[in-house]
């Protein structure tokens, strides 16, 4: 039986459709595809030791942490960096920085050094797919690692402000600084530490992420939560960029140091708007509260 000229004119749209999401891929495939050639080829051993993506997070969090920590150090006699400090009436001094570089050496040498022998002695070397991910796939991946991160921390922040032994246990620790700088970051109990790398480290295996997208979210997530703790509110930072207030950044944060029982979210602000943990911190060298703030050492005892 012929084809009707409507039915052909249907299989030509199907095709042709089909032909340009085919194309639409190839060419989303493109954009990566040198860059994972150049590594696949020059870099190959690197990529596939079980070592890597530590060295790449820790190498991240080092490189970070010393631009703000030279910012740190220069603000006080540059005002055109002072100006865009959270405190800038609240300098951040050499003992802050010694001792938290203290306790994150220490944490690195206890947990993270072992953590990272254990994985190269029995965890089997990375496969390398031949193929990039699209540029789809990617920032699929990224964001969905971000979202899953965002979600656990979220409850494991908030249950540790909640119940009173797990905050005096491990999570005190961390807010022994309620005016924070980038070198707090890190300056966690290993609790805290080992079930932040945890997520980071299996977020990406449950959602089963290119080993390209899987550093990348790496690499964020260690400069997000930098910048959360670095103590800056730049015109540039991510949630002066992200719209609608959707994403948290460095005030947000600062005001949970300030007030421990608001913003838990380490990323957006839509748990913290459903659980009513939200608050937007005024523009001020104050606390929230209006009581100026204090870079202490002492353990913070508003769980």
């Amino acid at each position: 039986m012929m084809k009707t000229g409507r039915s052909l004119r249907t299989e030509a749209l199907s095709r042709m459709s089909d032909e340009n999401n085919e194309t639409w891929a190839q060419s989303q495939g493109l954009v990566l595809q040198p860059a994972w050639d150049y590594l696949h080829q020059n870099h190959h051993d690197l990529l596939r030791s079980p070592l890597f993506p530590v060295i790449l997070s820790v190498t991240t969090y080092f490189i970070v942490v010393f631009f703000y920590t030279t910012l740190d150090l220069l603000a006080p006699t540059w005002p055109c960096i002072n100006r865009y400090r959270i405190h800038p009436d609240k300098p951040v001094t050499w003992p802050n920085i010694w001792k938290t570089l203290g306790v994150t050496i220490y944490n690195h040498l206890l947990y993270i050094f072992p953590a990272a022998v254990a994985q190269w002695m029995w965890r089997p070397p990375t496969p390398l797919p031949s193929e990039a991910p699209t540029c789809w796939n990617f920032f699929q991946g990224v964001m969905g690692c971000m979202v899953l991160f965002d979600f656990q921390y979220y409850l494991w922040h908030l249950l540790h402000h909640r119940v009173p032994w797990l905050y005096r246990t491990f999570h005190a620790f961390h807010h022994q600084y309620n005016q924070s700088f980038s070198l707090v970051t890190e300056y966690l109990s290993g609790w805290e530490l080992f079930t932040l790398g945890f997520w980071a480290t299996a977020n990406p295996i449950l959602l089963q992420c290119h080993c390209l997208t899987t550093w990348a979210f790496m690499v964020f997530n260690v400069y997000v939560s930098t910048e959360d703790h670095s103590g800056y509110d730049f015109p540039w930072a991510l949630h002066n960029l992200v719209p609608f207030g959707l994403w948290g950044g460095p005030p947000k944060h600062d005001a949970h140091h300030q007030r421990p029982n608001t913003n838990f979210a380490p990323f957006f602000s839509h748990w913290d708007w459903l659980g009513g943990t939200h608050i937007v911190p005024a523009p001020s060298s104050h606390t929230a509260t209006g009581e100026p703030d204090e870079m202490k050492g002492g353990k913070d005892k508003r769980a």
